[in-house]
């Protein structure tokens, strides 16, 4: 797995900018990825165990790693290292299911070894040993190549997980249920999970800290300065408000459960176990900071729980 599109690559990895934009202005100058990032090895046979290392070989396959990487040599005498910016796992307690906790982030070295995180990404000093951890991948490790954040689930996970068309039916139940705009009174409605980026008309909107669902309108803002900043009619609470958009990717769901709470601030909407799960997660981001981000866009989460319970007004007939 890595950046580069040579033959040794079997999947070529793009940063993954924040927020879904896809525009040129968007555009990274310089990736962060390496070009051979991570190799995953499977097992052929049964359990099919899979063990992520440090990539370090180049299209030639000998071992590589820039002038800035870590490398040492381990007592056996064979050599390691550590890639320029890392490989960062994280195995979440408990698995991938509604009872999963954000585990510990570690890196793994060329060899596969397991250590602690180093000060900064590229650090030069590796970080200790942990030697009662394994490279072995579980159903919803997370892989951090420096620039893109991978999800790994193993066939039996996804045996278990939501399919599309159980959240194409979570959608159509909940615009069964006529929500509507408790001030203009329309029916709201969950555009298909094909229409993605254009905001129809009878699309709901939430405030993002109250959690309120209307349909579009243009008022209640508060100044000109926060052009985001409205209050909510029903309780005039002030915050975010946003378009909502049912998350599609069935694989970030832990639970099959109806799509209850949104992301702040990008109004993505899941089921509350999922989205209480997500808004937990401390994603690397940069050189050593790590913070929440929605998993269908990326964005930055923010506010007092990272999601926020909507309330929908049901028809008043």
């Amino acid at each position: 797995v890595g950046r580069s599109t040579e033959s040794p690559i079997d999947f070529v990895v793009t940063d993954t900018i924040s927020g879904g934009q896809n525009n040129d202005e968007a555009q990274i100058t310089q990736s962060t990825i390496s070009r051979f990032a991570c190799r995953i090895v499977c097992d052929r046979n049964e359990p099919y165990t899979a063990r992520i290392f440090a990539a370090g070989f180049d299209s030639s396959k000998n071992i590589f790693l820039g002038e800035k990487a870590a490398k040492w040599k381990n007592p056996d005498g064979h050599m390691d290292g550590l890639t320029t910016n890392g490989v960062l796992v994280m195995h979440p307690r408990g698995g991938f299911t509604e009872e999963s906790q954000p585990g510990v982030w570690r890196e793994i070295s060329v060899c596969g070894d397991v250590y602690t995180l180093r000060e900064t990404r590229s650090a030069q000093q590796r970080g200790k040993l942990v030697e009662s951890e394994t490279n072995v991948l579980q159903d919803g490790s997370l892989i951090d190549l420096c620039g893109a954040t991978l999800l790994w689930r193993t066939a039996d996970g996804l045996f278990h997980t939501p399919t599309q068309k159980h959240i194409e039916a979570l959608r159509q139940e909940i615009n069964a249920a006529r929500p509507q705009c408790p001030v203009g009174l329309n029916t709201l409605v969950f555009p298909s999970i094909n229409r993605k980026e254009v905001v129809e008309e009878k699309q709901p909107w939430a405030y993002l800290s109250c959690g309120h669902v209307h349909g579009y309108h243009n008022w209640g803002h508060r100044s000109d300065t926060e052009a985001n900043e409205r209050e909510c009619p029903m309780c005039r609470t002030v915050g975010p408000y946003v378009p909502l958009w049912l998350g599609c990717e069935a694989g970030f769901y832990v639970d099959a459960g109806p799509p209850t709470h949104a992301f702040t601030p990008c109004g993505h909407v899941c089921s509350e176990k999922s989205a209480k799960y997500w808004s937990q997660i401390p994603l690397p981001h940069g050189t050593h900071a790590f913070h929440a981000a929605c998993p269908f866009c990326a964005t930055q989460l923010v506010g007092e729980q990272n999601c926020i319970k909507l309330i929908f007004q049901g028809p008043v007939d």
